[in-house]
């Protein structure tokens, strides 16, 4: 069995059922800290803008202050949307988290999936995946060059001073967060790590397969990038306890009761337009998102028989994880413990089993 590492994946659409949203922001703050005493080595969110189901629309300003509270939890967003930043603005704001957390920063970049969170910034979501690539070329010469000109098709700079620099040299890990086979070769192309969090074991596993070729082929020096695994997770102290209080959560769906869509018809852009949300796009990949997120709102065997869940008591997730594990080929590992509206308490007692029970379980 290879070396395992674990984080967290925190969802934020519980926020919406705080008194206040700086509650909810507080209570998060807490289970972060909370995962950091137990010995999570990671924390990410998602990031969207314009979604009802996120509550994290400034990752940054989020991010600064769990680094005050935290001192050896490592964080990120998964993922900064680059082609909603300014660049050298984003790049600054990293490195200035990045020295706030002595290091601790994890970047993680993505191009965006959701039409309409474009549509409502006018920007062009046919052209993300190249200005995203454009983004993040600014955003690594920003962190490395003292001074910084660029003629891009959507950036340009004369002579920028971008500041701080960031406390890891040359600059923080970079995750991908990848689905499609060019989001892999383009990590595979910049030596970058890879985080999935959508697809199917089946499909995930050959995924990582694939990176794995596309970064060997690429002819690397050092250490392969980490590939990192997200998923829903609920543990209790027995098989049935945990299934009673998983069951009714998952069934509401991937991204829960404020899911992809939940909210957005009563919008004048709605969905964009287009039912799936992808501006008209149409590829096996897509479809086959689309049938996860169909089937997760109908089917609890759907959820377990495909890895997207790990559900049980602490012997039953070690097990599922130790078959995941070596079925997919990961070597992060992201709980989901908050899973739609499940009550604090159980979140709570979730990520002790997990943290005290599970992981032991894995230590080298």
């Amino acid at each position: 069995m290879t070396t395992l590492e674990f984080g967290i994946m925190d969802g934020f659409g519980d926020v919406a059922h705080y008194a206040s949203a700086a509650e909810g922001y507080d209570q998060h703050i807490r289970g972060a800290i909370l995962a950091e005493d137990l010995g999570y080595r990671y924390y990410f969110f998602v990031e969207h803008q314009n979604a009802t189901f996120n509550y994290v629309s400034s990752p940054s300003v989020y991010l600064a202050s769990l680094a005050r509270e935290t001192s050896r939890l490592r964080f990120g967003p998964m993922v900064y949307q680059l082609p909603m930043y300014h660049p050298i603005r984003l790049a600054q704001d990293a490195a200035l988290l990045d020295n706030l957390s002595h290091g601790r920063l994890d970047f993680g970049a993505g191009f965006g999936i959701q039409a309409h969170e474009f549509m409502r910034w006018k920007l062009p979501y046919g052209e993300r995946r190249a200005m995203g690539e454009e983004a993040m070329d600014i955003v690594l010469k920003a962190w490395t060059q003292d001074a910084l000109t660029y003629e891009g098709h959507y950036w340009s700079f004369d002579e920028a001073l971008p500041k701080p620099k960031p406390y890891q040299q040359p600059y923080p890990p970079v995750w991908i967060g990848a689905h499609s086979q060019r989001s892999f070769d383009y990590a595979a192309c910049n030596n970058f790590h890879v985080g999935q969090n959508i697809d199917v074991d089946s499909v995930a596993a050959e995924k990582f397969a694939y990176f794995r070729q596309a970064w060997q082929r690429a002819g690397h020096s050092g250490p392969s990038p980490r590939m990192l695994l997200a998923r829903h997770v609920h543990v209790a102290k027995t098989d049935e306890q945990a299934r009673a209080e998983a069951e009714p959560e998952l069934l509401k769906g991937f991204f829960g009761s404020g899911g992809l869509g939940s909210g957005l018809s009563q919008t004048r852009i709605g969905q964009g337009g287009d039912p799936r949300g992808t501006g008209g796009e149409r590829s096996p990949d897509i479809e086959e998102r689309g049938r996860v997120f169909r089937e997760t709102g109908r089917s609890y065997d759907f959820w377990i028989d495909n890895g997207l869940a790990l559900v049980g008591s602490p012997e039953t997730v070690i097990r599922l994880l130790k078959e995941q594990q070596e079925r997919v080929g990961y070597n992060v590992f992201l709980a989901q413990h908050q899973i739609a509206d499940m009550p604090l308490e159980q979140v709570t007692t979730s990520m002790e089993l997990f943290g005290t029970e599970v992981m032991p379980a894995f230590t080298a």
